[in-house]
């Protein structure tokens, strides 16, 4: 078994559902999981039902309870809303970004009126970064918007072929943008939902195989690859309204590697994706002496059993990879051997912009 090393990975679009959601996911089980995929940092996102991190105490409660659970590292992205900008100056040096939401997702941050935009836009730091759930012709506001207050934009979760098109044009003409794409659109599709049901419910829905298409084809426009790690029960995905969300951290990785042992691209742009740009970007300067070792050539079939997540499912089960992770180091400590998480909760640790590399 020929393994080789890479840099610990970093997600930069993970939701753990703590507090508020604790059924769904919790830090202790949803950083287990992030551990198990050779990720070694991630940033929870804001949008929590029940719990929304939105001011300046539901952030300090949020950091508290992380230090207590989290096995990885974590730190946290804010809440924009049209009744919140007095909070930001309070909190832009404890979180790394502020999240917008203008489409309809899980939770109640959702930001409509323009008026609303603008003012987040420049009530918000213009050197940190604004993410934004934006989907179709709400891409094309934003980078509008843009003309308006320049400023660092990160566009989340990217799902169309026209929405990379008009990424990749902004980015040409010097419009300071980035973008993700989530591993659920590039490797399901709109034909995998008879398969899936209520499994394969996301925002942004899966694409058509076109799409699924234009995002590899423009994957040199795309800046790092982030899970959109959006656990539900079963429970909650059978009902009469299923959730929208699926699990990913601990499946990304691999698929990723059957990408590169098929060619679509170089393990070196992997690491660019997945651990060089997302630290670049967000301010995440990498902790000492971590590593993850992979076996490349190790094939394996995805399964719900031994899933790390609290919800106990993948929409990628049955799905046979190529590349698998044997061991993963956090500032010195073995903390993943073979599939087992040895880290403990409480053992990652709180980042801020300010310390994140210690």
């Amino acid at each position: 078994m020929a393994t080789v090393r890479l840099p610990g990975l970093v997600d930069v679009h993970v939701h753990l559902r703590e507090p508020g959601s604790e059924q769904k996911e919790d830090f202790a089980h949803g950083t287990r999981a992030a551990l198990a995929g050779g990720i070694t940092t991630v940033l929870d996102m804001p949008n929590n039902p029940g719990a929304p991190t939105i001011t300046p105490a539901a952030l300090a409660g949020k950091a508290r309870r992380a230090a207590a659970g989290a096995c990885c590292d974590i730190g946290f992205h804010y809440g924009a809303t049209p009744d919140n900008l007095d909070t930001y100056p309070a909190v832009e040096s404890q979180v790394f970004g502020l999240k917008l939401y203008l489409d309809h997702t899980t939770g109640t941050l959702l930001v409509e009126r323009l008026e609303s935009m603008l003012a987040i836009f420049a009530a918000w730091p213009a050197e940190k970064p604004l993410l934004v759930h934006a989907e179709e012709r709400t891409v094309a506001a934003v980078l509008g918007l843009l003309a308006v207050h320049p400023r660092r934009v990160h566009f989340c979760h990217v799902s169309l072929g026209a929405e990379i098109e008009l990424i990749r044009g902004a980015k040409a003409r010097g419009i300071a943008v980035t973008c993700e794409v989530a591993p659920h659109h590039l490797f399901l599709s709109d034909a995998d939902l008879p398969r899936l049901g209520p499994y394969g419910l996301m925002k942004p829905p899966l694409r058509t195989g076109a799409d699924v298409d234009a995002l590899w084809a423009n994957l040199d426009a795309v800046d790092m690859i982030a899970t959109d790690h959006a656990p539900h029960t079963r429970a909650e995905k059978e009902g009469p309204t299923p959730a929208y969300g699926v699990p990913g951290l601990q499946t990304a990785l691999p698929l990723m590697l059957t990408a590169v042992a098929a060619g679509r691209l170089t393990l070196d742009r992997l690491v660019e994706l997945m651990a060089t740009t997302p630290r670049r970007v967000f301010g995440l300067p990498a902790p000492p002496d971590t590593y993850i070792e992979i076996d490349p050539a190790a094939r394996w079939t995805i399964a719900d059993a031994g899933q790390y997540t609290k919800c106990g499912w993948t929409p990628f089960a049955g799905m046979p990879v190529q590349g698998q992770v044997r061991r993963v180091v956090l500032r010195g400590a073995e903390v993943v051997r073979d599939g087992q998480v040895l880290a403990t909760p409480g053992s990652g640790r709180v980042l801020l912009p300010a310390d994140s590399g210690r």
